[in-house]
């Protein structure tokens, strides 16, 4: 996928329920923590919710950087970016669903829930078009013709 665009980052992101950010601790160590986005934008900017007294949330506070982790069976996405902390009643609202309440039980005014948006600033792909099947068709193809299975890597800034 040598020709990625911010479209191609957007529909792969949009197709995950879950990935993993990894922030950067006060040691400079990376720390990676599974995340489910609430909200992928047009301009490839993620919303979540957070703990805001959990690690991460201190990790991010002192060091906005991240980046987000997508795998699917053949495809890779990293997208690098910064985190910003939203107070946004509004947002939260239309956000809010019941597998959100199973982590904050204090609802919507539980005093520990926090909302990010995560603004996606370049993006890397490995792998190959169309998904698992895709793959798993390119892998068969390849032990048949001994051909290495084919696929892409792409870059773009968002």
């Amino acid at each position: 996928m040598s020709d990625l665009t911010q479209n191609d980052v957007v529909e792969t992101m949009r197709g995950e329920r879950f990935v993993m950010m990894t922030s950067v601790s006060p040691s400079g160590k990376l720390e990676s923590h599974p995340m489910v986005p609430q909200q992928v934008t047009d301009d490839a900017d993620v919303w979540f919710f957070i703990g805001l007294q959990g690690e991460q949330a201190q990790q991010l506070r002192q060091n906005p950087s991240a980046n987000l982790a997508f795998a699917e069976a053949g495809s890779w996405l990293s997208v690098a970016g910064t985190v910003e902390f939203v107070d946004d009643r509004s947002k939260i609202d239309e956000l809010w669903s019941d597998s959100v309440e199973a982590w904050f039980d204090g609802g919507k005014s539980d005093p520990n829930l926090g909302l990010i948006r995560f603004n996606g600033e370049s993006a890397q792909f490995w792998g190959s078009r169309g998904g698992k099947l895709a793959m798993l068709s390119s892998i068969a193809k390849s032990k048949i013709t001994g051909e290495r299975p084919s696929g892409t890597s792409g870059t773009v800034e968002l």
